[in-house]
């Protein structure tokens, strides 16, 4: 079995990314982003309301006031981010509104935070999940959660690579689980204490102003919070659609903005919910277990459903699909992520390939990416949830700030042309920019010496090598510029008459990219250096489909549009001086593949040619100028070699 054969069997056949049915098949309906996107959001609740319930300490009757502002966080950050989906619907979420709206180094650094974001994600969500299933096995197995995280990462990894939506629909069963049990849970618990609730409000009254009685208001204030700071990690996850806008269907707005309520209702619910739990309950912490879970065995065991037994399975069965459903929030991880990166290579932040599709049509690039990042955090961490959520909420509400005080400004610079209907939309950004900037500022101070100081070197490290790889990205156009400008001024002839190529002539092959004056180039060297001795010139250009290309509405269209001009231009110029020319073109994920398919048809139709193209040289070549820039010109000299065809590669100095 050959390893092509291998590669479809683990990660499937390869797709044709022109047809128009392939695009609408990947596409996720609303239902499937609210499980690919909403899972990270809605996992937060295995920790987030325990992590705000336990700040609280003795003083549990606050719990109340911090239901209702956990549901209406959710709501003011979802409704902001619903503007987002308004404004960039061809995604980029808290990357591209920082961009545009703030500025390319504030872009940057939301950026930055993002894939930080989402490689915990994975890190935090894989570790927690694990925490959970270790919970049911001997003591022996501690030392072997390290591995077991690693092993459900690459399995991830694998999925993710067979398709977006094949790894969705593996995870659904697992997430309707979640909700179903978590729902039941939920609604039974408030129920079945529901005495208990024409109370609560005003023993909360009572027992708040006896405790400001001793400690002041202020000193009330600071607890609720601190405790609602502690747990900002329930949000995280309310950016993930904004910023997979291109992986919706169509229309890409309205199935955003449904993604988007199915998110928020579900997340307000069970958060507030499990909040509301701990308090008509009487959550006490219990050794070895999570509240939830000892909020959960009462409530399970009040239900009267059979003997301890059945009521310790029922309990395993509703922690074991908590413990999935983390497993599914880091499938987020692997969405999200190659989407952040694909973007910031399209303003060229990253290496330009990690814009490039594989054959099932995903950005592979970003994948693995991610998952190598998740993995050497887990290691670094030793898989510590603790200091992973101090990460994770850092990195997550420094993108909320930036872009909620990007759509704030936004509003406000557009207050002459929307009418009145900016400032209720100016309003809701600047609401949701306090509570986010609020939290960031509570959560850097408090947690700095706890891996706060870590979030913020890691972020600026990654943005001192974009800065870098954009700074070499610029130089290196700047020069392919200049030589386009040399070649810009290239007279045609004044032949009218266009000219076939003969089949039996000798025939000089081109491949060309984009840009017309390396083209040129290579035309008029093999002009200088061979006069008179070809008279077939053949122009091939193999175009990448790569995920703007393919995320875009027209934007394949226009790519076929640009690749026929640049074509049409090389042969109109080789006619005008009464040379044979003619051009071929062709799309892919692999521009070498699709290169060396074309070259050896040609070959097959003009048995006498040779195949010419233009490689950038750099005055210093080293491992980064080669990660930056593909070596598709010596990756498909190698291929054509071995197939026997001659193939020569011009050097262009840049």
């Amino acid at each position: 079995m050959n390893n092509k054969k291998i590669r479809e069997l683990i990660l499937g056949k390869a797709l044709d990314p022109m047809k128009s049915e392939t695009r609408h098949s990947m596409a996720l309906v609303a239902f499937l982003a609210w499980v690919g996107l909403g899972a990270d959001g809605l996992s937060s609740s295995a920790y987030g309301p325990e992590e705000t319930f336990r700040a609280l300490g003795g003083h549990t009757h606050l719990g109340l006031y911090l239901v209702l502002a956990t549901a209406i966080t959710v709501f003011v950050i979802a409704l902001a981010y619903n503007q987002v989906i308004e404004l960039f619907p061809t995604g980029g979420g808290g990357y591209r509104v920082a961009t545009k709206l703030v500025g390319p180094y504030m872009g940057l650094v939301s950026g930055c935070a993002l894939i930080l974001d989402y490689v915990l994600t994975i890190a935090i969500s894989i570790a927690s999940g694990v925490d959970a299933l270790a919970s049911f096995l001997p003591l022996g197995f501690q030392p072997y959660k390290l591995w077991a995280e690693a092993f459900f990462i690459g399995l991830l990894i694998v999925m993710n690579l067979r398709g977006l939506k094949e790894a969705i629909q593996i995870l659904l069963p697992i997430f309707l689980g979640f909700v179903a049990t978590h729902l039941v849970l939920i609604v039974y618990g408030i129920v079945a204490h529901a005495s208990y609730l024409p109370q609560l409000v005003p023993t909360t009254m009572v027992e708040t102003r006896e405790l400001a009685s001793s400690i002041g208001w202020t000193g009330v204030a600071g607890m609720l919070l601190l405790a609602y700071s502690q747990g900002g990690g329930t949000y995280t996850g309310l950016e993930a659609v904004s910023n997979n806008v291109n992986l919706l269907a169509e229309p890409r707005v309205r199935t955003g903005k449904m993604t988007m309520l199915y998110m928020a209702l579900s997340l307000a619910f069970t958060a507030s919910g499990i909040i509301l739990l701990y308090l008509l309950w009487d959550a006490q912490h219990v050794a070895g277990q999570t509240l939830n879970a000892s909020t959960f065995k009462a409530i399970i065991d009040s239900m009267g459903l059979g003997g301890p037994l059945l009521n310790q399975i029922l309990l395993v069965i509703v922690l074991a699909f908590e413990a999935g459903l983390l497993f599914v929030a880091a499938n987020t991880g692997f969405l999200g992520g190659p989407s952040v990166l694909s973007n910031m290579a399209g303003d060229s932040w990253v290496p330009h390939k990690f814009r490039y599709l594989s054959t099932r049509l995903v950005t592979q690039n970003g994948i693995l990416v991610m998952g190598i990042a998740a993995l050497a955090i887990l290691f670094w961490t030793e898989g510590k949830v603790t200091l992973l959520v101090v990460l994770y909420s850092i990195s997550v509400f420094l993108t909320f700030a930036i872009s909620l005080f990007g759509l704030c400004r936004y509003w406000w610079q557009s207050r002459n042309n929307e009418g009145q209907s900016w400032v209720r939309r100016f309003l809701l950004s600047l609401t949701g920019f306090v509570i986010c900037a609020g939290i960031l500022a509570i959560l850097l101070y408090e947690r700095f010496t706890e891996g706060g100081w870590a979030t913020i070197v890691i972020i600026a490290a990654i943005a001192a090598l974009c800065v870098t790889i954009r700074n070499h990205y610029r130089e290196t156009k700047a020069a392919i510029h200049s030589v386009d400008e040399v070649f810009a001024n290239q007279p045609f002839g004044p032949v009218t008459e266009p000219v076939e190529p003969m089949a039996d002539d000798q025939t000089a092959v081109f491949i060309v990219g984009s840009s017309r004056g390396g083209g040129l180039h290579a035309l008029l060297w093999v002009l200088r250096m061979f006069p008179g001795h070809f008279k077939n010139f053949l122009f091939v250009n193999a175009r990448t489909v790569d995920s703007h290309a393919y995320g875009g509405i027209g934007a394949l269209e226009k790519m076929r549009e640009e690749a026929a001009d640049t074509l049409e231009y090389f042969v109109d110029f080789c006619q005008s001086h009464g040379m044979a020319a003619s051009s071929y073109i062709s799309f892919g994920t692999d521009a070498v593949d699709e290169v060396t398919r074309q070259c050896e048809a040609i070959n097959r139709e003009y048995p006498s040619s040779i195949f010419f193209t233009s490689k950038l040289i750099f005055a210093t070549d080293n491992w980064f100028t080669r990660l930056l820039h593909n070596q598709a010109a010596l990756a498909v000299q190698r291929r054509l070699h071995l197939e026997g065809l001659q193939m020569v590669i011009l050097p262009m100095k840049v």
